[in-house]
């Protein structure tokens, strides 16, 4: 069973009626007045999210947000529980992926739409990103790159992403991403290295 989906499922029963009513107010402007009303508990509205982007298991943002304001230290805490073992329970190519995504949200600018053209991201999908994030620049490009991984799913690979940089002719970008790799295997073989001596 997916855990991310447990979590949801454990915060949704902890929810009394009132704070699933002060969610629903908070994501007003994310979720449209029809959505809103069918939402009965919070996993209803936690599963709107979840169709509409905003909420998945490498993107806790906003849910994050909305248990913060709803003052729920307890569900944050269980929200830092899940991502610290998520964190432990990620393959090295998903560790990977993060790290890689990480540069690139911190290098590529306003020619983020011509990235997301070449991961075969649809120009619907992208003025939603556009709509969804008007300000936030760095988001845009993570939520491309998060579509992306998710409809290629184990052809989801940092050595795509670089060829697709390069297409793109983001030669700088693509190189910090290889860098970032090279650094990244160096330090893991450094620590398996370390404990024998």
């Amino acid at each position: 069973m997916d855990p991310f989906l447990v979590l949801l499922h454990s915060l949704s029963a902890s929810l009394s009626s009132s704070e699933v009513t002060e969610l629903k107010f908070l994501c007003h402007r994310r979720v449209g007045k029809r959505k809103l009303e069918r939402v009965q508990c919070g996993l209803d509205l936690f599963s709107v999210l979840l169709e509409q982007n905003d909420l998945d298991p490498e993107n806790t943002v906003l849910l994050r947000e909305l248990l913060a304001s709803l003052r729920r230290h307890d569900l944050l805490q269980s929200l830092d529980s899940f991502e610290a073992g998520a964190t432990a329970r990620a393959s090295p190519g998903e560790a990977d992926l993060r790290a890689a995504f990480d540069v690139i949200c911190d290098n590529v600018g306003r020619d983020w739409r011509r990235l997301a053209r070449q991961l075969n991201v649809s120009d619907t999908k992208i003025d939603g990103i556009e709509e969804r994030y008007p300000r936030n620049l760095s988001e845009r490009v993570r939520e491309s790159l998060r579509i992306w991984k998710n409809s290629e799913k184990e052809n989801a690979t940092v050595a795509h992403l670089v060829q697709v940089l390069r297409s793109c002719k983001m030669n700088l970008v693509a190189d910090l991403v290889e860098e970032e790799q090279r650094a990244r295997k160096s330090q893991n073989e450094s620590g398996r290295v370390s404990p024998m001596t």
